[in-house]
């Protein structure tokens, strides 16, 4: 598997589960899971995004 589309399925996960523990954050009303999860969200994307840059290099 090249390195890009590892670092893009790696994102997506990520984001996924970022998205999940935010809004399990939200539905309990803990702040800090809520961050968490926001976090790792955006970490997700950018690591997708990262991949997406890859993918371009290697092309």
């Amino acid at each position: 598997m090249k390195r890009s589309s590892t670092n893009q399925a790696k994102g997506k996960i990520k984001e996924m589960k970022g998205r999940v523990k935010e809004g399990a954050g939200v539905m309990t009303d803990n702040h800090d899971m809520e961050a968490e999860g926001r976090g790792e969200r955006i970490a997700g994307k950018v690591q997708k995004k990262v991949g997406d840059v890859q993918q371009v290099f290697e092309d």
